[in-house]
């Protein structure tokens, strides 16, 4: 049985799905996304999603197609209707199809394009690497400067990931004026003498819903929490790391460049962090 797509306000299998070749989002990325995950059939975070949604869509002066009601009405369809217990769903709205290929915007009266589809992935609150952590290489970053907007630019982080599947790793983290940006599709921490340590929101970096969420546990929990840029240098001599993603959710980190981080086991601080996600958001999804 093929999966449904929502395309534009339609449900339709996904083979039968179409996007014009016109469409700005294919033939300029002129488009932004989202991701929610999905546990037990509730989707994690939804209104955090949404208002990013709502941000990156204003930053590009473009359309919002719904309220967050309507986008949770949508979500909530989609998950039902693929049958969906754990995974996510993935949302990308476009500046739409202006019937011809120009660098300039389309007027406003052209509709954007909306597609969302669901990807079930059954070990999502429980992967093998959770277990044993992710090791990672450093590369420069060379993307655009406005990471902080959510768009579907995201040719560098492909061959980011590829560059560290080349080299035996699982990710790869980025590096600017040497120091650390983010993951490839996460956000980037380590721990050193008993303080959580991850970069501020800025317009270098994305601002991570799960992030926030972990953030904002930590400091429930009376952890020590730091904001501020680290250098690769420090993030190899920390007693921890890990990376944090809708998707990973938090992920140990237990080596970079193949030196390997603290013991090179996931650490302490790291799997409570996890465990106090994990039960959080499990409570909180809706």
């Amino acid at each position: 049985m093929s999966r449904i797509v929502h395309v534009d306000g339609a449900f339709l299998p996904e083979e039968a799905a179409r996007v014009s070749v016109f469409d700005r989002g294919f033939l300029f990325a002129d488009a932004v996304y989202e991701v929610t995950s999905v546990l037990g059939g509730r989707l994690v975070d939804f209104a955090g999603h949404a208002r990013r949604l709502a941000r990156s869509l204003a930053e590009l002066a473009m359309t919002n197609p719904h309220p967050e009601a309507g986008w949770l009405t949508l979500h909530r369809e989609m998950v039902a209707r693929n049958g969906l217990a754990d995974g996510l769903v993935y949302l990308q709205v476009t500046r739409g199809n202006p019937g011809d290929r120009n660098f300039a915007y389309p007027p406003a009266e052209v509709a954007p394009t909306v597609v969302m589809f669901t990807q079930a992935i059954p070990e999502l609150a429980f992967p093998p690497a959770a277990a044993s952590g992710w090791k990672v290489i450093a590369i420069p970053d060379r993307r655009w400067g406005r990471r902080d907007i959510k768009t579907v630019q995201l040719l560098y982080s492909s061959m980011g990931k590829m560059m560290a599947r080349a080299a035996g790793a699982d990710d790869a983290w980025l590096v600017e004026d040497g120091m650390v940006t983010e993951g490839t599709s996460n956000n980037a921490w380590i721990v050193t003498g008993g303080r959580i340590v991850t970069r501020p929101t800025g317009e270098a970096i994305l601002h991570g819903i799960t992030r926030a969420a972990v953030l904002r546990l930590a400091r429930e929990a009376q952890l020590a929490v730091e904001e501020r840029p680290f250098t690769l240098a420090e993030a190899r001599a920390a007693d921890e790391a890990f990376a944090t993603s809708a998707s990973a959710f938090v992920m140990p980190v237990v080596a970079i460049d193949g030196v390997a981080v603290g013991r090179g086991t996931p650490g302490p601080l790291t799997r409570r962090l996890r465990e106090l996600y994990l039960e959080e958001m499990r409570k909180a999804a809706i």
